[in-house]
Parts: structure tokens; C-alpha cells; sequence
């Protein structure tokens, strides 16, 4: 019979990239909660900003996601290994002796470290997203007792299909090329060459997404790899905290955005499905990808979508009027203009109500607090 989940990672000692983000602290909090039997947890992390990644792991720890853990079981914290690097740096920057740790003894990797922002330059978004995944690839290529090789990719890689089946979609550009354009062309000719590059694709983001999925499938003749497509990840539903959330990014920050004040005109189209899931669903999800991979070594790729489609539906005028009725319940303590806003279908329309309730009253709003800082400073 197979192991439970539980009993299959007993003794398992698994790498994590990204372990700083939303879904990675996720990761790493329900590995240490729910397999007490784990070994270790190795992170890559890399010094950002000037603090170090010693600094970074313990302000890890720190996170409020933690906290159940370092009041019920402080001990358990001993799992986790930092391993100093950065998939910006060739072999992952990491030491002689955490590679060697790693090679001789990782059983399963989780890649989740990218860039998310879709305004990212071509550049940039091709060296973190896909020249990064190539640097773990071949790190993983190493490792003599590796399992399974989970990939974090996205459920919105190919943005002009109306249906996204659980498989693999040839890439628009060879990988490898685009990897080595933006090495050698300049930035003022990458710049020019960027948007017919990602002319399938509504932004850099996606579209490194969905040539990176192309190269993580030149490998899985050589040990067991899936990829994990999640939607938009938001707040968590139950695990470890139901409401869990770190950052402004998707519908939270229109949320916050709206409940603020700030956000009062958005370019979407109100019908369309908002396909959001919570982030410890979708971390239960790769937890499970990574058990099935290991158990079944499945010679090709394993694509798995970890979406909502079909189960939970809502579209984005009922995320902001559910948004809109818990602000008014439970009003911000500091906003800058009453809650509201509404969902503009036509771009034109969306363009001229921002002048008047985004632009100009951010330009008001700096005058003022310029003005009143002259005055305080004269003072």
C-alpha cells in the first residue's frame, strides 16, 4: 500500500526556492506543521537590500504565519537550513559544501521563486523567470536521491486559449534562444524587439511563463517533474489562519485599494470570471503534486491545474461589490476618500474617469502635503 502523505515525507529533505514570497512562506508553514516527520527544509535565500540571508530567515520565521508554530512547537524551526544564493547568479551562487548537501542528499525540490510583476522589462523578466529555472534545472540534474521536481507555473501561460487543459503547449519561442537574445542584444533593440516578442502574451510576466514551461520539459527525461498552474492566489481560506495574507497584490489590493479611497475606476470587463484560489489550497496542491510525482516517476511531464474553473464561480463585479460591503462593515481607520468605484468596460471610458478621481486628486493631494511641509519645516 502507498504511504500517507504525512508518512511519505518522513525523512525527506526538500529545497524550496522563493521561500520568502506569499505562497512560499505558505509552503514552508504547512511542511513544518502537518509532516512532523520531515528532516529538512532547505531555503534559498540571497542577501537583498543589505540584509542578509541570515537576517531574512529569522525575519521569516518571525512572520505572523508562523506564529501558531513558535508558541506550539519552537523546536521545529531547527528544519530549516538556509542555503545562501540567488537564481540571478550563475550555479544559484551557492557554496561548494550546499551543493554538495544538496546533491547527496535532496529529495525534493519546489520551485517557486519569480518576478510577478506584469511591467517587468523583457530583460529582466526572462533572467528571473527563465533563466533562474534553468539555473535550479540544472542544479536538480545533480542530485542523486531527487523524487520529484515541482515547477510553479501559472494558470494564465497562455492567456489566448478559452480552455487550458492539464498539458503542455509548444512554446512560441525556443527558451534557449530567448535566453541568449536578451544576453546579447542592448536594451534600446530589446526594448524596440519587446512587444513583438510577447505578442501572444498580454505581458512579460505570462509570457516567460509560458516558454519556461517549454524548458522545464526538456528535462523530465531525467528525473520525475510536474508543474503546478495555480490562478490568482489570494488570502488563505482556513490554514494556518483564515484570512492569511502578506501583500497587495491581485483583488486583495482592490480591495484595500478601493476600501481606501484610492481605486475607484478599473478596465475590466464585469462579467468575466475571477478565477482566485487560496493560497493554502493551492500549497495543499503542490504538496500532493510532489507526492504523486514521486510515487508514480512518471517518465514525461505532469501538468496540473490548480484552479477554481467551474467549482467556485464569481466574476469581478461580485468581487467588488462583496469587497465594497465588508469595507463599509468594517471601515478602514485611515482613508483618503469615501469607498467606492466602478468597473469600466471601455478603455476610453476607463481613461477619462481616471483623470478626474485618480490623477487630479493625487496631484491635489501631494500640493497639499508639500505645502503643509513647507509650512511645518518654516515653523
Amino acid at each position: 500500500m502507498a504511504p500517507s502523505v504525512t508518512e511519505f515525507y518522513e525523512g525527506k529533505r526538500v529545497f524550496i526556492t522563493g521561500a520568502t514570497g506569499f505562497l512560499g512562506k505558505a509552503l514552508v508553514e504547512k511542511l513544518l506543521r502537518a509532516c512532523p516527520g520531515i528532516h529538512t527544509i532547505y531555503l534559498l535565500l540571497r542577501e537583498k537590500k543589505g540584509v542578509s540571508g541570515e537576517d531574512r530567515l529569522k525575519a521569516l520565521c518571525n512572520n505572523k504565519i508562523f506564529e501558531h508554530l513558535r508558541e506550539k512547537q519552537p523546536d521545529v524551526f531547527n528544519k530549516l537550513k538556509l542555503i545562501a544564493g540567488d537564481v540571478l547568479e550563475d550555479e544559484l551562487g551557492i557554496s561548494n559544501d550546499d551543493r554538495q548537501e544538496l546533491q547527496r542528499h535532496c529529495n525534493i525540490v519546489f520551485h517557486s521563486a519569480a518576478c510577478i510583476r506584469f511591467d517587468q522589462k523583457l530583460k529582466d523578466a526572462v533572467n528571473m523567470n527563465t533563466t533562474g529555472t534553468l539555473r535550479v534545472l540544472k542544479l536538480a540534474e545533480t542530485m542523486e536521491k531527487l523524487e520529484a521536481f515541482v515547477h510553479l507555473s501559472t494558470a494564465y501561460c497562455r492567456c489566448e486559449l478559452d480552455m487550458l487543459d492539464e498539458k503542455l503547449y509548444p512554446a512560441v519561442h525556443n527558451p534557449q534562444k530567448i535566453i541568449e537574445l536578451v544576453e546579447w542584444l542592448d536594451d534600446s533593440t530589446l526594448n524596440y524587439l519587446e512587444p513583438k516578442l510577447i505578442s501572444s502574451e498580454p505581458n512579460t510576466y505570462s509570457y516567460t511563463k509560458a516558454i519556461t514551461e517549454d524548458l522545464v520539459a526538456e528535462y523530465s527525461s531525467k528525473f520525475p517533474i510536474a508543474i503546478g498552474r495555480p490562478s490568482i492566489v489570494t488570502a488563505a481560506w482556513k490554514e494556518p489562519m483564515p484570512g492569511w495574507v502578506d501583500n497587495l497584490n491581485g483583488p486583495t489590493g482592490l480591495v484595500i485599494g478601493g476600501g481606501k479611497g484610492v481605486i475607484r475606476s478599473m478596465h475590466c470587463e464585469p462579467s468575466y470570471m475571477a478565477d482566485a484560489i487560496p493560497v493554502d489550497v493551492v500549497v495543499n496542491g503542490c504538496i500532493l503534486i510532489a507526492y504523486v510525482t514521486s510515487l508514480d516517476k512518471p517518465k514525461d511531464l505532469r501538468i496540473f491545474n490548480i484552479t477554481l474553473s467551474g467549482v467556485q464561480k464569481i466574476t469581478w463585479r461580485e468581487v467588488i461589490e462583496i469587497g465594497l460591503n465588508w469595507v463599509n462593515t468594517y471601515p478602514y481607520t485611515i482613508a483618503l476618500w469615501y469607498p467606492g468605484g466602478t468597473i469600466k468596460s471601455y478603455w476610453f471610458t476607463h481613461q477619462l474617469t481616471a483623470i478626474f478621481v485618480h490623477i487630479l486628486p493625487a496631484y491635489l493631494v501631494e500640493f497639499i502635503a508639500a505645502n503643509r511641509y513647507v509650512h511645518t519645516d518654516k515653523k
